[in-house]
């Protein structure tokens, strides 16, 4: 006779909370000021501004947009506000800084808008593997705006689930 094996993962009342479900859509580019300086280093200023005018725009229609310098070049603070002016009519945001740092800022702008009282005193675990490039900072957002909610936090898999926090007992 065979014995039945059961799921107890799938039939435990653990919340799973994954970040993946909320990275949008939109594309994300990278924009590396270092492309129009002389030699990656040095900001001619009309020849940087002449880049910019010349430059396709449109591709950020509606994207997240990230403007850094990938070399040591010391580029002035107006540099990378110029960029962003020119981006601003096509981009939906646009941070300085790397791709990471636009990943956190969507989700600044995006954890703070969920319903997490759905997580009222229940077992949560935060899905750590992850296919999309979650930023190790929205996890931290996330378990900031779980705590007050859950019964306890987890991190991992619910195979494999570090234990984080547990509300205490009234």
């Amino acid at each position: 006779m065979e014995e039945e094996i059961i799921n107890r993962v799938a039939s435990s009342i653990l919340e799973v909370f994954d970040l993946e479900d909320y990275y949008t859509k939109e594309e994300r580019f990278q924009i590396d000021m270092s492309q129009w300086l002389t030699e990656g280093f040095l900001l001619r200023e009309k020849d940087f501004r002449e880049h910019l005018k010349n430059h396709d725009w449109v591709q950020y229609q509606d994207a997240f947009v990230a403007v850094n310098c990938s070399t040591d070049a010391i580029v002035p603070a107006w540099a990378s506000i110029l960029v962003t002016i020119y981006a601003v009519p096509f981009a939906k945001k646009i941070v300085n800084g790397s791709l990471e740092d636009l990943e956190t800022a969507i989700y600044q702008d995006l954890l703070p808008k969920i319903d997490y009282s759905i997580y009222m005193d229940k077992p949560v675990i935060i899905k750590g593997c992850s296919k999309k490039p979650v930023p190790m900072s929205a996890y931290v957002l996330a378990a900031q705006y779980l705590q007050p909610f859950a019964k306890s936090i987890m991190y991992g898999e619910a195979c494999s689930a570090v234990p984080l926090f547990k509300k205490a007992k009234p």
